[in-house]
C-alpha cells in the first residue's frame, strides 16, 4: 500500500515549514522540507541550482525527489511553492496523500518574504519584480494549480501557526 502523506502547498512565506513542523509533531511523523530534500540530493543550494543549471533542472529534481519521498513512510511535507506546477507533480501529490493549500493575498506573503532574512538568500526571485508585484504576479500563474492539487485549504493571513494546524486537524478529524 502506498504511503499517506500530508502535503502543505501554497507560495512561499505562507508558513508551509512551520506549519508542518507543528503538524509532524503533533501527528508524530516525520516532516520533510522538499526543498531542503531537493538541496541534500543536489548538493547545491537553490539559488546555485537555480543559477548554474536553470529552473527546468531544478524542476526536474523537485519530480524526482518528491516522487521518491512519495513511497516513504506517512510523513508531513511542505512542498515547494512551484512544486505543484507540474501535472505529474499534482498527480503523485494526490496518489500518495492528501494536500492542504495555505493560501495567503500577496501583501502578507510579500511582507512577510521581506522579513525573513533567513529566507532571502535561499529563494531566488523569479521576475525580477518589486516583492508584491512578484508576488502578485506569480501567484495569479498558479492559483489554478494550487486549487486542482488541495483538499483542503487554510486562509492564513492572521492565523498564527497553532491555529492553522489545529485547523488542518480538525479537518483530518473529519475525514
Amino acid at each position: 500500500m502506498t504511503a499517506q502523506h500530508l502535503y502543505l502547498t501554497g507560495y512561499r512565506g505562507c508558513g508551509k515549514s512551520s506549519v508542518a513542523r507543528s503538524l509532524g509533531m503533533q501527528l508524530g511523523v516525520d516532516v520533510i522540507d522538499l526543498d531542503e530534500a531537493i538541496t541534500e540530493e543536489a548538493g547545491k543550494t537553490i539559488p546555485e541550482i537555480f543559477a548554474t543549471e536553470g529552473e527546468a533542472v531544478f524542476r526536474d529534481l523537485e519530480t524526482k525527489v518528491l516522487a521518491a519521498l512519495a513511497d516513504r513512510p506517512n510523513s508531513v511535507v511542505a512542498l515547494g511553492g512551484g512544486a505543484i506546477l507540474r501535472p505529474e507533480n499534482r498527480a503523485q501529490i494526490a496518489r500518495s496523500g492528501r494536500c492542504v493549500w495555505l493560501q495567503a493575498t500577496p501583501e502578507t506573503l510579500a511582507a512577510r518574504i521581506a522579513v525573513d532574512e533567513a529566507e532571502g538568500p535561499v529563494r531566488p526571485s523569479l521576475t525580477g519584480k518589486s516583492p508584491v508585484e512578484e508576488v502578485a504576479e506569480v501567484l495569479a500563474s498558479r492559483i489554478d494549480q494550487y486549487a486542482s492539487a488541495a483538499d483542503y485549504q487554510v486562509t492564513v493571513d492572521e492565523a498564527k501557526i497553532e491555529e492553522i494546524a489545529e485547523a488542518i486537524l480538525d479537518w483530518l478529524d473529519q475525514q
